[in-house]
């Protein structure tokens, strides 16, 4: 999506399970990789900027936690096949 642009701001902490926040290569250097918290991850205060959160389907965020291990290597094969915005109240397609 081009090239790289500044951090917006780090006002909002990762202090809790399910925010979304722009990963990058240090200040400055965002680009279009993201990451969804699953714990309190306070390490990454002032490195990453926080933008959203998840506020449905987080328990799809956890089954595809639930595939990590140690090692690096998952357990079973996660692929987001399709990926976009959902209007409110919109069938997500996943079992519960």
């Amino acid at each position: 999506y081009g090239d790289r642009f500044e951090d917006e701001n780090f006002r909002v902490k990762h202090s809790r399970e399910g925010l979304v926040a722009m990963a990058n290569a240090g200040a400055d250097s965002n680009g279009a990789q993201f990451f969804i918290t699953t714990a309190s991850a306070n390490h990454l205060n002032g490195k990453h900027v926080v933008f959203g959160e998840v506020i449905e389907g987080y328990s799809t965020v956890k089954l595809i936690e639930d595939c990590g291990t140690n090692s690096g290597k998952p357990t079973h094969q996660v692929v987001i096949a399709d990926s976009g915005e959902l209007a409110p109240g919109a069938d997500t397609g996943v079992a519960p």
